[in-house]
């Protein structure tokens, strides 16, 4: 026998029993599959991570830091303006082209051929805002050299050796660290004479305990990690270890100090200056000097004292700015978010 099966009912269209339903389809960019592109996202992103450098994370952190992306701008522009300023400067650092335009009363303001006014002398203010960048990045760069050289030894020797050795060293640190930054500086140019290399050593020497001490504590912390463990298992000898593997994974918060002390050497060689240390002429182009020299004038023109001082303020704040943010992108501690 052959079963006969009923007949499928007929569409009714009041009710809409029997027609054909269309399927229902998922709502595009729901939130199921956002989450999913999401985490597919922070997949890839880990993923990249995890085979990138420290300095290569470091780098594109850096790149979505406004912070730090203003900072290198400001310290750009200073560095372009120091190296181009014989291109850029219309008169020489020490020339004074306005000298007969200089009254005891009057000095004149800005004009076509002085855009920034004149000075006490005759000198043209924007020539000599241009060759003090120069000076100033001469002044900062060498001194931070000899503070970094000077410290990376003490803190080599600190680090590697430890021990009578390291006991020794910090001593002596902490010994420079008791007197007073500016007055150890103000100390050292009043011995070595008042001259713009006196400034520079002056500088230099006030920084090293503090390259010194950053150097050995990151030492410290790198030789309990596990490569170094590895590496010793192996047979290396610890003069290997230390400059193969310990120091070079040491020195990026040296690094990272160091563009902050360009800020400080920045303040403080226009510290020195100001205070007659630096040696020179009364016409020398240097931003410390030049407000040396409009204190007398803030009467009649004190732009002639505004000026520098915008210029150390946003020198400084350009480095201080890249420095503050290169730490923060090498700073595990941070990486997690």
């Amino acid at each position: 026998m052959t079963a006969v099966l009923p007949p499928s009912p007929e569409p009714d269209e009041t009710t809409g029993v029997g027609l054909a339903q269309p399927p229902v389809l998922a709502e595009r960019g729901s939130d199921s599959d956002r989450g999913g592109r999401f985490r597919r996202g922070s997949r890839k992103d880990a993923k990249d991570d995890a085979g990138a450098s420290v300095w290569r994370l470091a780098f594109r952190r850096l790149r979505r830091n406004p912070v730090a992306i203003i900072g290198a701008v400001i310290v750009a522009i200073f560095l372009i303006v120091a190296i181009a300023a014989p291109w850029l400067a219309p008169y020489a650092g020490d020339a004074t082209p306005g000298r007969d335009l200089i009254r005891p009363t009057a000095i004149p303001g800005p004009s076509a051929e002085f855009p920034l006014g004149l000075d006490r002398f005759g000198g043209d203010v924007l020539s000599k805002l241009i060759w003090g960048a120069r000076a100033s990045l001469i002044i900062g760069v060498a001194s931070t050299l000899i503070g970094l050289v000077g410290g990376l030894l003490l803190g080599l020797l600190a680090g590697s050796f430890g021990g009578w050795v390291d006991s020794g060293v910090m001593r002596l640190v902490d010994l420079m660290l008791a007197v007073p930054s500016l007055l150890l500086a103000v100390s050292i140019a009043a011995v070595a004479g008042q001259r713009p290399f006196a400034v520079i050593l002056a500088i230099g020497v006030v920084q090293i305990p503090i390259f010194a001490r950053l150097l050995r504590g990151s030492m410290l912390a790198q030789k309990g990690q596990d490569y170094v463990l590895a590496a010793r298992s192996l047979g290396l000898s610890r003069g290997t270890v230390t400059m193969s593997h310990v120091l070079p994974n040491s020195l990026g918060p040296v690094i990272v100090q160091a563009t902050l002390v360009l800020a400080t050497a920045v303040i403080e060689a226009a510290a020195l200056s100001f205070l007659g240390l630096g040696g020179g002429r009364p016409t020398t182009a240097e931003w410390g000097r030049m407000l040396t020299q409009a204190q007398n004038e803030l009467a009649i023109a004190p732009q002639l004292a505004i000026y520098p001082g915008l210029c150390i303020s946003i020198t400084a704040l350009g480095f201080t700015l890249l420095g503050e943010s290169m730490r923060e992108a090498l700073d595990p501690r941070s990486r997690k978010g």
